[in-house]
């Protein structure tokens, strides 16, 4: 963060304020990690803070302190818009671009409040007056962690802001084994641990947890995989129908798109996810090396994310999408192979 934002967030907070924190619609353990994180801390400082979420978190992210004080947006749509309404400083957190949220992006792009992003997403937009923006950090949760210190108030991160925040690291850099897991993110780990964040408790909580529908789920998303050896490419498919028959939970299939990179040889792996209500294809990427996702995602599925890791969309059918994506991979074989 450079000086000159860090200052106008120092003088922006040194009064009490009505804040709102937002994180992307469809939150993971990052988004919800670091908004908690952050709103703690804002509520110890004495600022009057809420968190607005586009629609609601997954399951087993609502162990999270603080995690039942989370405005729906979706079902709890009046005091979400009074909140935001009120608001003079929102801080967006795990994105950079407003259409991440939904159906909440004109209600942001209407107000008048001072906005602050926090994200590590490559691309971000302007709208936010006061920035801190690294693509180099392992997830927004450690940004925070950081930007709490810049304020010059790390030893004020609590037993509940530490768990926070080590839920997020952990989810984001799949537990630690991501290449955006730095020696750094290791130190601030150790520091959260000694302030109070239970590893194994959280791992448990997160992994531990499934249903056996989510694992038949997973069973069926496995059998549908397809390998392309030579472009060192896995794909898994996942029906609307086949979501019913399993009866899909909000972030049932997180997660699964990673089984494609376990195999031997490939570098690239994607997850298609049919959605009949929004009338899309939800997309996930990942890839190991080089190989940037994140431009194909941008170039070919309207999205984006990391190198490694990315999301788009497509609002063609399974097996037109398919045929397009597969399409592709001759132009990008000799990336592929790396």
């Amino acid at each position: 963060m450079n000086l000159e934002h860090l200052n106008a967030l120092k003088q922006l907070l040194s009064t009490p304020r009505k804040i709102a924190i937002i994180p992307h619609k469809n939150p993971d353990g990052d988004a919800i990690g670091s908004t908690l994180a952050l709103w703690h801390y804002a509520i110890n400082k004495g600022h009057n803070a809420s968190i607005v979420s586009p629609n609601d978190a997954p399951k087993f992210l609502k162990w999270m302190p603080g995690a039942d004080k989370i405005l729906n947006f979706e079902k709890q749509n009046t005091q979400a818009k009074s909140c935001i309404g009120a608001a003079d400083v929102i801080f967006t957190l795990d994105f950079n671009h407003l259409g991440r949220v939904g159906q909440m992006s004109e209600l942001l792009e209407e107000s008048s409040a001072t906005f602050v992003m926090v994200d590590h997403h490559q691309e971000p937009s302007d709208y936010a007056k006061i920035m801190y923006s690294d693509v180099t950090m392992s997830s927004t949760c450690e940004m925070v962690y950081h930007l709490i210190g810049l304020l010059g108030d790390v030893n004020q991160i609590t037993k509940e802001m530490a768990n926070c925040i080590y839920t997020g690291i952990m989810t984001d850099t799949g537990s630690f084994k991501f290449a955006a897991t730095t020696s750094n993110t290791h130190r601030v780990v150790a520091d959260l641990m000694d302030r109070g964040a239970e590893g194994t408790e959280i791992h448990h909580r997160i992994y531990d947890t499934n249903s056996p529908s989510r694992l038949h789920l997973l069973g069926c998303a496995l059998k549908n995989m397809v390998i392309l050896e030579e472009y060192h490419t896995a794909y898994i498919t996942l029906s609307q129908e086949e979501l019913d028959k399993y009866n899909y939970q909000k972030g049932d299939t997180e997660g699964f798109v990673n089984y494609g990179l376990t195999l031997d040889g490939i570098n690239f792996a994607v997850i298609f996810i049919e959605n009949k209500e929004e009338g899309i294809l939800k997309i996930s990427f990942r890839s190991v090396g080089d190989f940037s996702v994140n431009d194909f995602a941008r170039k070919h599925f309207n999205g984006g994310g990391h190198t490694n890791a990315a999301g788009g969309k497509s609002e063609d059918s399974i097996e037109d999408t398919i045929k397009y994506f597969t399409s592709l991979l001759p132009q990008y074989q000799n990336q592929l192979q790396s």
